[in-house]
């Protein structure tokens, strides 16, 4: 069983930043690829970003030079550092691991 808990969403101006955090239980978190999704009202889950345990990363191409995913597995904790925000950034943001989900976190991106 792993949990997952993601942090660090909020309300931020067009243009700002944010980093969302997604802390792993366990020991596992080291041997898999995190992924991160979002999902905006209305609209189906979309995957924005993935790290494998190797360290590769890929982003959907609306995040692509904005985004940035990365992990530290000391911590078993990964991270989506997100500048240059939009309002069609605006979404629940989920992180995942296997067939493990966390929570989400809101991020909402408006003047």
């Amino acid at each position: 069983q792993v949990q997952l808990v993601e942090s660090g969403g909020g309300v931020v101006q067009p243009g700002g930043s944010l980093r969302l955090s997604c802390a792993a239980s366990g020991s596992i978190f080291r041997f898999y690829t995190m992924d991160w999704y979002r999902q905006a009202p209305g609209a189906e889950r979309e995957l924005v970003a993935t790290i494998t345990s190797g360290y590769g990363t890929n982003y959907a191409d609306s995040v692509k030079g904005r985004f940035t995913i990365s992990r530290d597995n000391a911590r078993n904790t990964g991270y989506l550092q997100m500048n240059s925000l939009k309002p069609e950034d605006t979404a629940v943001y989920y992180c995942a691991i296997m067939n493990y989900w966390g929570q989400g976190t809101q991020v909402t991106v408006s003047s």
